[in-house]
Protein backbone atom coordinates (compact mmCIF):
# COMPACT_ATOMS: atom_id res chain seq x y z
CA UNK A 1 0.00 0.00 0.00
CA UNK A 2 1.47 3.52 -0.81
CA UNK A 3 2.94 5.04 1.95
CA UNK A 4 2.84 8.74 2.70
CA UNK A 5 5.92 9.86 0.57
CA UNK A 6 4.20 7.83 -2.23
CA UNK A 7 0.60 10.01 -1.65
CA UNK A 8 2.34 13.57 -1.11
CA UNK A 9 4.24 12.84 -4.25
CA UNK A 10 0.51 11.94 -6.13
CA UNK A 11 -0.90 15.09 -4.45
CA UNK A 12 2.06 17.26 -6.02
CA UNK A 13 1.07 15.97 -8.95
CA UNK A 14 -2.42 16.54 -9.25
CA UNK A 15 -2.04 20.06 -7.31
CA UNK A 16 -0.64 21.79 -10.72
CA UNK A 17 -3.83 20.77 -12.77
CA UNK A 18 -6.69 20.54 -9.85
CA UNK A 19 -5.90 23.12 -7.26
CA UNK A 20 -7.61 26.30 -8.34
CA UNK A 21 -9.40 24.99 -10.91
CA UNK A 22 -13.17 23.93 -11.72
CA UNK A 23 -14.19 19.97 -12.11
CA UNK A 24 -16.27 20.30 -15.60
CA UNK A 25 -17.60 16.85 -15.02
CA UNK A 26 -17.33 13.84 -13.41
CA UNK A 27 -17.78 10.00 -14.31
CA UNK A 28 -17.97 6.92 -12.89
CA UNK A 29 -17.86 3.58 -14.27
CA UNK A 30 -19.07 1.53 -12.15
CA UNK A 31 -21.04 1.99 -8.50
CA UNK A 32 -18.29 1.09 -5.93
CA UNK A 33 -14.55 0.90 -5.00
CA UNK A 34 -14.08 -0.48 -1.72
CA UNK A 35 -16.95 1.69 -0.51
CA UNK A 36 -20.40 2.35 -2.81
CA UNK A 37 -19.75 6.12 -4.22
CA UNK A 38 -21.37 8.51 -2.12
CA UNK A 39 -25.53 9.52 -3.15
CA UNK A 40 -25.33 12.02 -6.50
CA UNK A 41 -21.44 11.47 -5.89
CA UNK A 42 -21.42 13.32 -10.01
CA UNK A 43 -23.26 15.89 -9.30
CA UNK A 44 -21.98 17.30 -6.47
CA UNK A 45 -18.74 17.05 -7.95
CA UNK A 46 -19.83 19.05 -11.35
CA UNK A 47 -19.22 22.83 -11.21
CA UNK A 48 -17.06 22.94 -8.23
CA UNK A 49 -13.84 25.09 -7.80
CA UNK A 50 -11.01 22.74 -5.60
CA UNK A 51 -9.93 25.25 -3.26
CA UNK A 52 -6.95 23.51 -2.40
CA UNK A 53 -5.67 20.04 -2.36
CA UNK A 54 -3.73 18.61 0.96
CA UNK A 55 -3.17 15.51 2.48
CA UNK A 56 -3.74 14.12 5.72
CA UNK A 57 -2.10 10.59 6.33
CA UNK A 58 -2.40 8.73 3.36
CA UNK A 59 -5.64 10.63 2.42
CA UNK A 60 -5.97 13.25 -0.06
CA UNK A 61 -8.41 16.00 0.21
CA UNK A 62 -9.85 18.22 -2.22
CA UNK A 63 -11.33 21.19 -0.91
CA UNK A 64 -14.76 22.09 -2.65
CA UNK A 65 -16.37 25.24 -3.31
CA UNK A 66 -19.60 23.62 -2.59
CA UNK A 67 -18.39 22.91 1.82
CA UNK A 68 -17.65 19.50 1.18
CA UNK A 69 -14.13 17.55 1.11
CA UNK A 70 -13.30 15.04 -1.59
CA UNK A 71 -11.55 12.56 0.91
CA UNK A 72 -9.35 10.25 -1.79
CA UNK A 73 -7.54 6.89 -0.96
CA UNK A 74 -4.61 4.69 -3.10
CA UNK A 75 -5.97 1.67 -1.70
CA UNK A 76 -3.33 -0.78 -2.49
CA UNK A 77 -2.86 -0.40 -5.93
CA UNK A 78 -5.06 3.22 -6.75
CA UNK A 79 -3.07 5.30 -9.19
CA UNK A 80 -4.24 8.58 -10.74
CA UNK A 81 -3.10 9.67 -14.27
CA UNK A 82 -2.88 13.03 -15.87
CA UNK A 83 -3.87 13.19 -19.47
CA UNK A 84 -5.85 16.26 -21.98
CA UNK A 85 -9.19 16.53 -22.90
CA UNK A 86 -7.86 17.74 -26.44
CA UNK A 87 -5.59 15.01 -27.23
CA UNK A 88 -5.79 12.44 -24.34
CA UNK A 89 -2.33 12.22 -23.73
CA UNK A 90 -0.37 12.09 -20.86
CA UNK A 91 3.14 14.40 -19.64
CA UNK A 92 6.03 13.42 -19.35
CA UNK A 93 7.33 10.27 -20.44
CA UNK A 94 7.25 6.65 -19.30
CA UNK A 95 9.40 4.50 -17.81
CA UNK A 96 7.02 1.77 -17.34
CA UNK A 97 3.80 1.80 -18.94
CA UNK A 98 0.81 1.83 -16.96
CA UNK A 99 -2.10 -0.80 -17.42
CA UNK A 100 -3.89 0.01 -20.36
CA UNK A 101 -6.86 -2.31 -19.40
CA UNK A 102 -9.64 0.47 -19.11
CA UNK A 103 -11.80 -1.51 -16.83
CA UNK A 104 -9.81 -0.68 -14.09
CA UNK A 105 -9.85 3.25 -14.80
CA UNK A 106 -13.24 3.91 -12.70
CA UNK A 107 -13.53 7.58 -11.99
CA UNK A 108 -12.41 10.18 -14.60
CA UNK A 109 -12.34 13.95 -13.84
CA UNK A 110 -12.55 16.50 -16.36
CA UNK A 111 -10.98 19.87 -14.69
CA UNK A 112 -10.65 23.50 -16.27
CA UNK A 113 -7.23 23.15 -16.81
CA UNK A 114 -7.74 20.76 -19.74
CA UNK A 115 -6.74 18.15 -17.88
CA UNK A 116 -8.12 14.47 -17.92
CA UNK A 117 -7.48 13.19 -14.59
CA UNK A 118 -8.43 9.42 -14.46
CA UNK A 119 -8.24 6.56 -11.19
CA UNK A 120 -7.17 3.49 -12.25
CA UNK A 121 -7.54 0.53 -9.32
CA UNK A 122 -7.51 -2.64 -10.46
CA UNK A 123 -7.96 -4.07 -6.68
CA UNK A 124 -10.06 -1.66 -5.75
CA UNK A 125 -9.14 -0.97 -2.48
CA UNK A 126 -9.09 2.94 -2.32
CA UNK A 127 -12.14 5.00 -2.35
CA UNK A 128 -13.53 8.35 -2.64
CA UNK A 129 -16.33 9.66 -0.19
CA UNK A 130 -17.48 13.17 0.26
CA UNK A 131 -16.94 15.59 3.44
CA UNK A 132 -18.77 17.91 5.34
CA UNK A 133 -15.67 20.45 5.67
CA UNK A 134 -17.45 21.66 9.25
CA UNK A 135 -17.22 17.57 10.39
CA UNK A 136 -14.45 16.36 8.73
CA UNK A 137 -11.73 16.52 11.95
CA UNK A 138 -14.85 14.07 13.60
CA UNK A 139 -15.04 11.52 10.51
CA UNK A 140 -14.51 7.88 11.76
CA UNK A 141 -11.27 8.03 9.46
CA UNK A 142 -9.36 11.18 10.66
CA UNK A 143 -10.37 11.65 14.10
CA UNK A 144 -8.27 8.90 15.73
CA UNK A 145 -4.95 9.86 13.64
CA UNK A 146 -2.05 10.58 15.24
CA UNK A 147 0.28 13.67 14.15
CA UNK A 148 1.65 13.88 10.70
CA UNK A 149 5.76 13.23 11.20
CA UNK A 150 6.47 16.23 8.69
CA UNK A 151 4.38 18.91 11.20
CA UNK A 152 5.77 21.02 12.86
CA UNK A 153 4.29 19.85 15.79
CA UNK A 154 6.00 16.63 16.00
CA UNK A 155 8.96 16.52 17.51
CA UNK A 156 10.95 13.89 20.16
CA UNK A 157 8.71 15.30 23.14
CA UNK A 158 5.29 14.24 21.13
CA UNK A 159 6.84 10.81 20.19
CA UNK A 160 7.85 10.30 23.53
CA UNK A 161 4.28 10.68 25.07
CA UNK A 162 2.49 8.59 22.46
CA UNK A 163 4.72 5.76 23.21
CA UNK A 164 5.29 6.00 27.21
CA UNK A 165 4.02 3.03 29.07
CA UNK A 166 3.34 1.12 25.39
CA UNK A 167 4.31 -2.93 26.01
CA UNK A 168 4.42 -3.02 22.27
CA UNK A 169 7.24 -3.00 20.15
CA UNK A 170 8.65 -0.26 18.44
CA UNK A 171 7.40 -1.51 14.87
CA UNK A 172 4.14 -2.68 16.04
CA UNK A 173 4.08 1.57 17.73
CA UNK A 174 4.97 3.84 14.97
CA UNK A 175 3.07 1.44 12.49
CA UNK A 176 -0.33 2.27 14.58
CA UNK A 177 -1.77 5.27 12.84
CA UNK A 178 -2.79 6.81 16.24
CA UNK A 179 0.80 7.44 16.96
CA UNK A 180 2.34 8.55 13.98
CA UNK A 181 -0.10 9.10 10.58
CA UNK A 182 0.99 7.69 7.72
CA UNK A 183 3.87 5.72 8.18
CA UNK A 184 3.91 2.36 6.75
CA UNK A 185 6.41 -0.72 6.90
CA UNK A 186 8.69 0.35 4.52
CA UNK A 187 9.30 3.90 6.54
CA UNK A 188 9.07 2.39 9.67
CA UNK A 189 12.22 0.02 8.87
CA UNK A 190 14.14 2.46 7.41
CA UNK A 191 13.31 5.19 10.13
CA UNK A 192 14.29 2.38 13.10
CA UNK A 193 17.76 2.06 11.22
CA UNK A 194 18.45 5.65 11.13
CA UNK A 195 17.92 5.68 14.55
CA UNK A 196 19.99 2.65 15.21
CA UNK A 197 16.75 0.86 16.97
CA UNK A 198 16.14 -2.22 16.90
CA UNK A 199 12.84 -3.58 15.93
CA UNK A 200 11.83 -5.42 18.86
CA UNK A 201 12.93 -2.92 21.04
CA UNK A 202 9.66 -1.80 23.47
CA UNK A 203 8.12 1.11 22.49
CA UNK A 204 8.21 2.75 26.03
CA UNK A 205 11.59 2.62 26.47
CA UNK A 206 12.24 5.59 24.49
CA UNK A 207 10.45 8.20 27.23
CA UNK A 208 11.19 8.46 30.58
CA UNK A 209 8.40 7.22 33.54
CA UNK A 210 7.61 10.98 33.41
CA UNK A 211 7.16 11.02 29.60
CA UNK A 212 10.71 13.26 29.12
CA UNK A 213 11.83 11.67 25.47
CA UNK A 214 15.49 9.78 25.98
CA UNK A 215 18.00 10.31 23.61
CA UNK A 216 16.52 7.55 21.45
CA UNK A 217 13.19 9.77 21.24
CA UNK A 218 14.93 12.61 19.41
CA UNK A 219 16.84 10.43 17.39
CA UNK A 220 13.92 8.46 16.44
CA UNK A 221 11.70 11.34 15.18
CA UNK A 222 14.91 12.49 13.34
CA UNK A 223 15.29 9.42 11.41
CA UNK A 224 11.51 9.31 10.80
CA UNK A 225 11.74 13.19 9.47
CA UNK A 226 14.75 12.52 7.44
CA UNK A 227 13.78 9.26 6.01
CA UNK A 228 10.22 10.57 4.76
CA UNK A 229 11.73 13.39 3.22
CA UNK A 230 14.02 11.92 1.49
CA UNK A 231 11.75 9.72 -0.03
CA UNK A 232 9.82 12.27 -0.77
CA UNK A 233 12.44 14.33 -2.93
CA UNK A 234 13.21 10.64 -4.68
CA UNK A 235 9.58 10.33 -5.85
CA UNK A 236 8.69 7.74 -3.86
CA UNK A 237 9.07 4.33 -3.20
CA UNK A 238 7.85 1.58 -6.31
CA UNK A 239 7.62 -1.97 -5.44
CA UNK A 240 4.65 -3.19 -7.24
CA UNK A 241 2.15 -0.40 -8.37
CA UNK A 242 2.76 3.14 -7.20
CA UNK A 243 3.92 5.48 -10.18
CA UNK A 244 3.73 9.21 -9.63
CA UNK A 245 1.42 11.23 -11.88
CA UNK A 246 2.95 11.40 -14.84
CA UNK A 247 3.56 7.43 -15.03
CA UNK A 248 7.50 7.94 -13.90
CA UNK A 249 8.36 5.37 -11.12
CA UNK A 250 9.57 6.49 -7.48
CA UNK A 251 13.60 5.94 -7.01
CA UNK A 252 13.42 5.72 -3.02
CA UNK A 253 13.82 2.28 -3.81
CA UNK A 254 17.17 2.34 -4.81
CA UNK A 255 18.02 4.50 -0.92
CA UNK A 256 16.61 1.29 1.02
CA UNK A 257 19.23 0.75 3.74
CA UNK A 258 17.32 -2.63 5.02
CA UNK A 259 14.12 -3.04 3.73
CA UNK A 260 14.05 -6.08 1.39
CA UNK A 261 17.59 -6.56 1.58
CA UNK A 262 17.72 -9.82 3.75
CA UNK A 263 21.08 -11.32 3.81
CA UNK A 264 23.24 -8.46 2.40
CA UNK A 265 25.65 -6.78 4.37
CA UNK A 266 24.52 -3.50 6.72
CA UNK A 267 25.41 0.11 5.06
CA UNK A 268 26.11 1.57 8.14
CA UNK A 269 29.72 2.81 8.16
CA UNK A 270 31.69 0.70 10.38
CA UNK A 271 28.95 -1.81 10.59
CA UNK A 272 29.27 -5.88 9.82
CA UNK A 273 25.96 -6.73 10.50
CA UNK A 274 23.99 -8.76 8.07
CA UNK A 275 20.32 -7.71 7.47
CA UNK A 276 18.52 -10.03 9.00
CA UNK A 277 14.38 -10.48 8.39
CA UNK A 278 11.22 -11.39 10.66
CA UNK A 279 7.64 -11.32 10.86
CA UNK A 280 5.89 -8.88 13.46
CA UNK A 281 2.20 -8.81 13.36
CA UNK A 282 2.04 -10.27 10.16
CA UNK A 283 4.30 -8.22 8.52
CA UNK A 284 8.22 -8.34 7.47
CA UNK A 285 10.59 -6.14 9.47
CA UNK A 286 14.03 -5.99 8.08
CA UNK A 287 16.75 -4.41 10.32
CA UNK A 288 20.40 -4.61 11.55
CA UNK A 289 21.18 -6.61 14.33
CA UNK A 290 24.63 -5.52 14.99
CA UNK A 291 23.54 -1.69 14.99
CA UNK A 292 20.14 -1.81 15.80
CA UNK A 293 19.75 -2.27 19.55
Amino acid sequence: MPELPEVETVRRGLALVMEGFVIKGAETRRSDLRWPFPENFTARLKGQKILGLGRRAKYLLADLSSGEVLMMHLGMSGSFRIGKDSANTVPGSFHHPRSEDAKHDHVVFHMSSGAKITFNDPRRFGFMKLVPRASLEDDALIKNLGPEPLGNEFDASMLARACKGKATSLKAALSDQRVVAGLGNIYVCEALHRAKLSPKKRASTIAEKSGVPRASARELAEGIKTVLKDAIEAGGSSLRDHRRTNGELGMFQHNFRVYDREGERCPRRGCNGTIRRIVQTGRSTFYCPVCQR
